[in-house]
């Protein structure tokens, strides 16, 4: 609890036990909150590891290639992009609109080394798949015991 005080301190939350606790723990992280009303994309990952290679897929429903842009800095991947809005027909009337649209921003820092020059992605029914082959010093090593 002690290392939380500076947070609650900071947002005036000590003295504002009545607001949105949760809400602005998150926007320190700066990830939407739990119970946000705010509409926003953003596409969740799957990183799965091979013997030669770390895997990385995220799902960006509906979005064309191009809209999406991959860098890799100092270990860390970034996938951005803006999932647009379809043009709305003036004659429709809503009763419901649950699809997210709008431009994103996701970065994880990469568990291990990975050789960037050989870096691959493809997209296909919606999935990202971007394929990180393992650097030298990354790939596992059989060590012998010896007598």
């Amino acid at each position: 609890m002690n290392a939380i005080m500076p947070i609650l301190r900071r947002h005036g939350l000590l003295s504002h036990p009545d607001g949105d606790f949760l809400g602005r723990f998150f926007d320190d992280f700066g990830l939407p909150g739990l119970f946000s009303e705010e509409k926003t994309f953003t596409p969740v990952f799957d990183v799965s590891e091979t013997e030669k290679e770390l895997i990385v897929k995220a799902e960006v429903p509906g979005m064309d290639k191009k809209d999406i842009n991959i860098s890799l800095s100092d270990g860390i991947l970034t996938i951005t992009g803006e999932k647009k809005q379809a043009q709305e027909d003036k004659n429709e009337n809503y009763h419901c609109v649950e699809r997210r649209y709008g431009k994103f921003s996701r970065s994880m820092r990469l568990p291990l080394e990975v050789e960037v020059n050989k870096v691959g992605a493809t997209y296909k029914d919606g999935v990202l798949k971007i394929t990180l082959p393992k650097s030298e010093v990354a790939k596992p090593k059989k060590i012998e015991i010896k007598n």
